[in-house]
């Protein structure tokens, strides 16, 4: 029974990341009380440790491949070095100025924010140190960590991510261990820093819950860029010998550096938190939920990381903005995965929506693809980069069918998504698209081009 001199609220949340914060600021905007409770910083992994300073050294990374190869667009600039204290200057304050507008932002809504770890006791129970607080709903929203192997003791030179956003200084050799989105993303920037890398990745190809066109481009593209990538192999230990790391593979094969990278995906925070204690269904450690993020507990959601599905921090604010509107009896429409923007930052970037080829076959039968390559393109030209747009229509060619998934590699391609998940999530017909214009010249054209070719109206496309 609930302590009857608690703290109550409408909303009860546990953490205060993308999902939790999100889901607090809808909340609270559609007349609900809300107690936020975070044990960290507001933001979470995305803002602290994740999405926003990954992607400030992604740009930085950026900046230094343009400093190197300004002779090629006949401008004489030089790259001389990474200043890691400059760039970890940068990158903390891209993500200092958002966490202060965050705090305000919530302060602004009326959001109680409790600090401190949140142990849910029940339905409608949340216990955070010696404090019980009571709620109408409560929504579960503890977020990731950064996984490890069995075995395998970080320190200095053996990290995750979390310390990875924030070394010292550049390392000249580098062992990244995965080669999904984070590990890709690493290798990106530190090539870009002049690094030695090479990427070792169990699963036959990089990115592989992308579609295989999309690896295959991105190989292509680290290939060009001299990023060494070891698929189809399995790790078997790091030995740590001084400054010096030696990853030994299961062929047999040493690989030495001077930092290995260990980045074999995000696991759900939900240990300690009191979920399987207090009788909330669990999967492999995720939360079992239902199309409308219901626990089996009455008033219990779960949103973001802790439940199964893509792992992305604009899932999470999705799903917050949704329990929100749920408890607040809007009757939203239930968030689906296949229909949520997803894009890998290295460069080349990697974007996509939708079914990759396979999973449209296995659920539709009948597809047809359509690749555009960007050297028909005038604006990547003008970027200088190589890559394609891939499109999946469900049935046979000329059929007309709707457009299945939307498949993108090249620089800067990830600002093309917005439009893509348009065409995916409205169940658009390549003539729809092809009907459309896009200025000239944009990047925007390969998708318009591409659709145009699916429509049996191919412009500058040869054949």
């Amino acid at each position: 029974m609930s302590d009857p001199g608690a703290r109550s609220a409408d909303l009860v949340i546990l953490g205060g990341g993308s999902g939790g914060y999100a889901c607090a600021l809808r909340a609270a905007e559609l007349g609900l009380s809300v107690i936020l409770v975070e044990k960290d910083k507001l933001g979470g992994t995305c803002l602290h440790r994740g999405c926003i300073p990954t992607k400030a050294l992604l740009h930085a990374a950026e900046v230094a491949d343009h400093a190197r190869d300004g002779a090629q667009v006949g401008i004489r600039s030089t790259f001389d070095g990474v200043d890691m204290a400059g760039v970890n200057a940068y990158k903390d304050g891209v993500v200092s100025r958002l966490y202060k507008g965050l705090q305000g932002l919530v302060a602004s809504r009326g959001i109680t924010v409790v600090p401190g770890a949140g142990i849910l006791e029940g339905p409608g129970t949340v216990r955070v140190g010696d404090e019980r607080i009571t709620g109408r709903h409560v929504v579960l929203a503890t977020g990731s960590y950064a996984r490890s192997l069995p075995g395998l003791e970080l320190d200095d030179r053996i990290v995750t991510s979390d310390a990875a956003i924030s070394l010292d200084e550049a390392p000249r050799r580098v062992v990244v261990l995965g080669g999904g989105v984070i590990g890709v993303e690493f290798a990106s920037v530190w090539r870009s820093f002049g690094a030695e890398v090479t990427i070792v990745e169990a699963l036959p190809r990089l990115v592989p819950n992308e579609d295989e066109f999309c690896s295959t481009q991105l190989a292509r593209a680290f290939r060009r860029r001299r990023i060494t990538a070891r698929t189809g192999v399995r790790f078997a230990k790091a030995t740590r010998s001084g400054d010096l790391v030696t990853v030994s593979l299961e062929s047999g094969e040493e690989i030495e550096a001077d930092l290995l990278l260990v980045a074999v995906g995000r696991g759900p925070n939900t240990t300690g938190h009191g979920f399987a204690e207090a009788g909330v269904a669990m999967d492999g450690g995720f939360v079992t939920v239902d199309e409308r993020l219901r626990t089996n507990l009455d008033g219990v959601y779960a949103v973001g990381d802790v439940t199964p599905g893509l792992q992305l921090a604009h899932r999470g604010f999705a799903h917050g903005i949704f329990v929100a509107e749920d408890v607040a009896g809007l009757a939203p429409r239930p968030v689906t995965d296949d229909g949520i923007p997803r894009v890998t930052y290295c460069d080349p970037e990697v974007a996509s929506v939708g079914l990759t080829e396979q999973a449209a076959r296995d659920l539709h039968g009948e597809v047809h693809t359509l690749t555009y390559d960007l050297a028909g393109n005038g604006k990547s030209q003008i970027l200088q980069t190589s890559g394609a747009v891939k499109l999946v229509a469900r049935g046979p060619a000329g059929q007309g069918g709707r457009v299945l998934g939307v498949h993108m590699v090249g620089s800067r391609i990830g600002e093309l998504v917005g439009e893509a998940q348009l065409v995916y999530n409205w169940e658009a017909l390549p003539t729809d698209v092809a009907a459309l214009i896009h200025a000239h010249p944009t990047q925007s054209e390969a998708l318009g081009e591409a659709h145009l070719a699916l429509a049996g109206r191919p412009l500058h496309t040869h054949g």
